[in-house]
């Protein structure tokens, strides 16, 4: 195994490492989730990719996980300083603008590596990072655009979405040369 992917599996371990312990303990975990405005919420903005409401959620997260980082270390792109900004990012941002919530789960950094493996894509034109780009937009494209529209009865964090997103394109247009064809 290829020591770039030693990050895939240290997240999805703590991810899921913390949702048995969840499962476990009387507490509920959830609580340090983040609460946008709240200084008790400013935590979730790095506990909240580590806390899931229930096994579902974590499984539904940890798919699409594992596949974008996989192919975020296959693009040739440091793993672990991208995963971090992305999360940093996105949950500065929902700290800031989200909706009076608590949010918990990994699916902002799922967006988030969404828009960051297209956005270098286009950037770099390279062969590798396009076809990286064209893959993760055939996966996942309408699920980056449906996941990121306003439900507002909703439990889902559609605004955690949203920012991922906006946090992986920063990313990415932070991280990568812009070239020319």
């Amino acid at each position: 195994m290829k020591k770039q992917a030693y990050p895939i599996l240290v997240l999805l371990m703590v991810m899921w490492l913390v949702r048995i312990v969840d499962s476990i303990v009387p507490l509920d975990l959830n609580q340090f989730g983040l609460l946008p405005r709240t200084l008790r919420g400013l935590a979730g903005i790095g506990l909240m990719p580590f806390l899931h409401t229930g096994f579902t959620h974590l499984i539904a997260n940890s798919v699409p996980l594992a596949i974008l980082m996989g192919l975020t270390v296959a693009s040739r792109h440091r793993a672990w300083p991208t995963i971090v900004a992305i999360i940093i990012g996105n949950g500065a941002l929902l700290w800031l603008f989200g909706r009076s919530a608590y949010h918990v789960g990994a699916s902002g950094l799922v967006f988030g590596l969404i828009a960051y493996l297209i956005t270098v894509g286009i950037r770099e034109k390279q062969f590798t990072s396009l076809a990286i780009a064209l893959l993760v937009g055939v996966l996942f494209g309408v699920t980056l655009v449906s996941g990121v529209l306003p439900r507002w009865n909703s439990v889902v964090s559609w605004d955690g979405h949203l920012f991922g997103a906006i946090s992986g394109m920063i990313v990415g247009i932070g991280t990568s040369r812009s070239r020319s064809l």
